[in-house]
Formats: C-alpha cells, sequence, structure tokens
C-alpha cells in the first residue's frame, strides 16, 4: 500500500497568537482569570497563529453547544470537500474511483456524519464503503493511515480517502477557568487535512509506500486525555502526564515494532510526527534520541497553525513529502499518541 497524495484545507480567518490572546485577556479577564498566567501559557505552547472556523467575532454569538455543533457540521463539510478534491487532483485520481471513505473527527458530532454528508455534496459513488471515526483525537490521523492500509491489503487495486476534519475552536468552554482549558485556548487550530492511498497495483503517486503499522494501548490510562462531555458541550482533559507517558512508553514501542521488521531506529531517515505541544515534542526528541533537526517540519507546524489534533501529523506528512523529498529507499516513521491513552506506529518507505 502507499500514500499517493495529501493535501489541507483551512478556514479563511486566521490570526496572530496575539489577537488571539488579546480576545481572551478581555473575556476571562472579566472573569478575574490571572491574565499574566494567561500570557505565560499561550507564550510557553510556541504557536505563532491559527486558523479559526469562524470569523472571531462569531464565537460571541454562538448559544451553547447546539450552535457550536452545528457550525462544525456545516465547515467541516466546506473544508472537508475542499481537501478531498485537493488530494484527488494531486493523486490523478476521479472521485468515481475512491472506493473507501474514512472520516476522523473528535471536535463535533453528526447523524448522518461528515462522510455520509459528502458523498451527498460531491457526488460519490453510492456504494462507496464509508467508515466514520470518533474518539481518537490527536491518534486519529496516523490511526486512519494504518485501518485504510489494513482495507487495502485485502483489495490491492482499491483507493481509500483518509478525511480528517478538526474545528478545536468551536469546543472552547467560556466558563471553564481550568489550566487544561486556558493551555486548550492557545495551542490548538482548526483545519483539514485529506490522503489518498491506493494498493500496490494503482497507478503511482508521490508518497511513501506503507510497510507495517502497530496499535499500542496503555491500559488504565483513560484520564491522561480526552473530553468530559457536558450540558456545554466537549470539556477538555489534558493531563501534565502525557510527556511523562512518551517518555515511559515511546522508545520501548518504537524500538520492539522497528525490530520486529528487522530494523533499528538508526535505520530511519525521516520522522512525520504530531505536534503535540512543546512539552511533548521535548520529550520525543529526547526519548527517541532524535538530532536537533528531525523533528523541524513538526516543529514548524505548530508555530505555523498550531494542534489540529488528527489533522496535525497529516499536515506534518504533507510537508514532508512536499519539502524534504526524501529519496527513494528512506525508511520513515509516522507517528501519534492521544487519547486512550495509545500510540499508533507506521513504517513507511519512500
Amino acid at each position: 500500500m502507499r500514500i499517493c497524495s495529501v493535501a489541507h484545507a483551512f478556514p479563511p480567518h486566521y490570526y496572530p497568537q496575539e489577537e488571539l490572546l488579546a480576545a481572551l485577556k478581555e473575556l476571562w479577564g472579566r472573569k478575574h482569570v490571572n491574565v499574566e498566567r494567561l500570557d505565560r501559557l499561550h507564550r510557553n505552547v510556541a504557536v505563532g497563529g491559527r486558523h479559526l472556523a469562524l470569523p472571531m467575532e462569531d464565537y460571541r454569538k454562538l448559544s451553547g453547544f447546539r450552535d457550536a455543533n452545528c457550525a462544525w457540521i456545516r465547515v467541516a463539510q466546506e473544508l472537508g470537500q475542499e481537501a478531498i478534491g485537493l488530494a484527488a487532483r494531486a493523486a490523478g485520481i476521479e472521485l468515481s474511483e475512491i472506493d473507501w471513505l474514512l472520516f476522523t473527527s473528535v471536535t463535533g458530532i453528526a447523524t448522518p456524519s461528515i462522510d455520509a454528508r459528502l458523498v451527498n455534496r460531491m457526488g460519490l459513488r453510492p456504494d462507496v464503503k464509508r467508515i466514520p471515526i470518533f474518539g481518537l483525537g490527536c491518534v486519529g490521523g496516523a490511526a486512519g493511515i494504518a485501518r485504510a492500509a489494513d482495507f487495502l491489503r485485502g483489495n490491492p487495486e482499491g483507493v481509500a480517502v483518509l478525511l480528517s476534519v478538526e474545528l478545536c475552536s468551536l469546543t472552547l468552554q467560556e466558563d471553564d477557568l481550568s489550566i487544561p482549558n486556558l493551555i486548550a485556548s492557545g495551542l490548538f487550530g482548526d483545519g483539514a487535512a485529506a490522503v489518498v492511498l491506493a494498493g500496490d497495483s494503482a497507478p503511482g503517486g508521490a508518497g511513501p509506500r506503507i510497510r507495517a503499522t502497530r496499535s499500542v494501548f496503555y491500559p488504565d490510562t483513560e484520564d491522561v486525555m480526552g473530553w468530559n462531555v457536558s450540558g456545554s458541550g466537549f470539556r477538555i482533559v489534558l493531563s501534565a502526564r502525557v510527556p511523562e507517558m512518551v517518555r515511559q512508553h515511546l522508545r520501548r514501542d518504537v524500538d520492539a515494532f522497528l525490530a520486529d521488521n528487522g530494523l533499528a531506529r538508526s535505520d530511519i531517515g525521516s520522522w512525520v510526527c504530531h505536534p503535540g505541544g512543546p512539552k511533548v515534542l521535548e520529550a520525543m526528541e529526547e526519548s527517541l534520541e532524535l538530532s536537533a533537526d528531525a523533528l523541524a517540519l513538526t516543529w514548524s507546524s505548530l508555530r505555523e497553525v498550531g494542534n489540529l489534533s488528527s489533522t496535525s501529523v497529516l499536515l506534518v506528512l504533507e510537508d514532508t513529502i512536499a519539502q524534504r523529498c526524501p529519496p527513494a529507499g528512506t525508511l520513515g516513521m509516522l507517528l501519534a499518541m492521544g487519547p486512550g491513552f495509545c500510540s499508533e506506529l507506521v513504517l513507511l518507505e519512500w
């Protein structure tokens, strides 16, 4: 199986971090939040700016979870259509050639799901196999690629599309003054990405082959990351233990995965990692003993658009294909961690 193309779609509303911070200071300053702490938290996440699903002034018009989720459904369809269209054109395929459509998101809910709405909106084949995925959070992009590869193993002539849409700004809880929510208000952004994958017998593409995948679940870690669902929507669960989980598990799991494929970390020439945040990236670099520039594209993605949950690792993959263009034969590791707590590892070869 191989990755033929990756394409992104962002909302047109982009704001520098300083402008977003000023708006939040105005909002929460009236509620006696320590604005100096808010300022420090925002600076510590190393984000320079983010796209928002809506113009900033429109968020004040949202009245509760219903309004926010309706906006999610509308914008998710718009960005999803754009991302899939761009990815299909980059891969040189027609929409009618898509056999599987996987959709992942953790920032809104819809029944019919967004993938079903896109079948109607984009005129996809009525027999397209749809797999909507909810709840994987930051690991969803890597897991979606792995699950698409699972489908293609059984049908090497097939074409699968993974779509990730995350509109994190629509989950912000204005009355939640906890440190996790204050951090999330500075870290997470909005956007979408689509990946076209095909079996070995399908036409060529610019991306790497998928040599192997692995999922790793860590028992009894549900409280590390996720949502508490309330009447006002999704309330962030974001434990300070996340970097600890990276240091505790990631090296062991990556080494075991590579060893089972007759490889070692020294064989990996390209690292495609989810930009979870500065402390998480530092823990990854330390745990995997990476060189100073190994995660340069991941750091750049965090700085330019923030953490987009499941979408982010796909943005880093797109940048890796476009900017680094690893030589043929280069091995790569795509990885992300997320709610569960869990890891998803994908071994790539250019």
